[in-house]
């Protein structure tokens, strides 16, 4: 993700530009006489509670790859020299 760093005079110049960077993913600080006061980033659903269900289906979805255990077991049990 790309970052931009844009004062309030130049946002309102560039407000259209900066929210269409916003948009393709990039966050902005906005500063005052230099100083970060605030981010601006792209909007995402957020959730502050889920539903056991809706949980353990987000869960199964973002779960990492069923081997992973396994390789990490082996990897542990090795040495760099080893791997």
């Amino acid at each position: 993700m790309s970052h931009m760093r844009v004062g309030v005079r130049e946002l309102r110049n560039r407000t259209s530009q900066v929210i269409e960077a916003v948009r393709s993913g990039e966050r902005v600080t906005l500063t005052v006489r230099g100083d970060p006061v605030a981010d601006i980033v792209p909007h995402g659903e957020r959730y502050r509670w889920l539903a056991g269900d809706r949980l353990r289906t987000e869960l199964k979805r973002l779960a990492a790859d069923p081997g992973l255990q396994t390789d990490l077991d082996e990897a542990v049990a090795q040495t760099l020299g080893d791997l």
